[in-house]
């Protein structure tokens, strides 16, 4: 009876250690980038396809970036404006807010 006693007294003490574990990783996985959108389009109507895009990686807080690269048959442009709490204080084209929409909807399992 003793032997299974201090068993589950361990089991107790290992499980509020682990439930103690998940908490911190909880926490700390709100700064991850959890979330991202990903738009691809055409920026020159007439000319070329949908090589260009518009991708934002976000957190659990909407803080994170969106990039943008511009694409011609010269040239590739890419560009990166930070985001908090899904704005940015650059101004944002219509491409990278739909990237920063398409990461707030809920993904199906």
């Amino acid at each position: 009876m003793k032997e299974i006693w201090k068993y589950f007294q361990d089991l107790e003490g290992n499980l509020e250690k682990i439930s103690k574990e998940i908490e911190i990783l909880k926490a700390e996985s709100k700064f991850c980038i959890q979330k991202f959108g990903v738009v691809r389009f055409n920026p020159f109507s007439g000319v070329g396809s949908d090589q260009s895009f518009s991708i934002a990686l976000l957190d659990a807080n909407n803080d994170g970036f969106v990039i943008t690269s511009l694409y011609t048959r010269e040239e590739n442009r890419i560009y990166a404006k930070p985001l908090k709490a899904g704005r940015s204080e650059y101004l944002l084209s219509a491409e990278e807010k739909e990237a920063i929409e398409k990461a707030n909807t809920p993904k199906k399992p």
